[in-house]
């Protein structure tokens, strides 16, 4: 028997560079590296009606996932 359980996603924006991202709500309150301008961000708590009401952000766990690097001019 295979386990086929439909995640739910949603839509959110880079608040630096406006990079459409989308995202399964289990990971709400994490910090990624934006693919579109490398920059880190937190994933917002998913919209009302998703089936989540609130997230809390992962605490202290700011830079463990990346270190920002300086862009080579």
């Amino acid at each position: 028997m295979s386990n086929n359980t439909i995640t739910p996603e949603f839509k959110f924006y880079c608040n630096h560079c406006d990079q459409p991202l989308k995202c399964e709500v289990r990971f709400a309150g994490r910090q990624i590296q934006c693919p579109g301008c490398q920059h880190l961000i937190r994933i917002p708590t998913p919209p009302a009606g998703s089936g989540f009401t609130h997230i809390s952000p992962e605490s202290g766990r700011t830079w463990d996932t990346h270190v920002p690097t300086r862009k080579k001019e």
